[in-house]
């Protein structure tokens, strides 16, 4: 059972590093246009964006 839950949070985290680097490079741009230019915070949403992966990527779609 351990196995299990581990392997399903590796797998969210791996998810939700790849989709926050995506939305750090292209998307962030278009869900919040004040951010085009703001590169020296980008970093600091990392974390967040990882852990919160699926709430970015609707607001995402939806944005786009």
């Amino acid at each position: 059972m351990a196995a299990a839950i581990v392997l399903l949070a590796t797998i969210y985290g791996g998810i939700g590093l790849a989709v926050g680097i995506a939305f750090l490079f292209v998307g962030i741009g278009r869900v919040d246009p004040t951010a085009r230019e703001a590169y020296a915070f980008r970093p600091l949403l990392l974390p967040g964006l990882v852990l919160l992966w699926p709430l970015v990527a609707l607001r995402w779609w939806r944005a786009a």
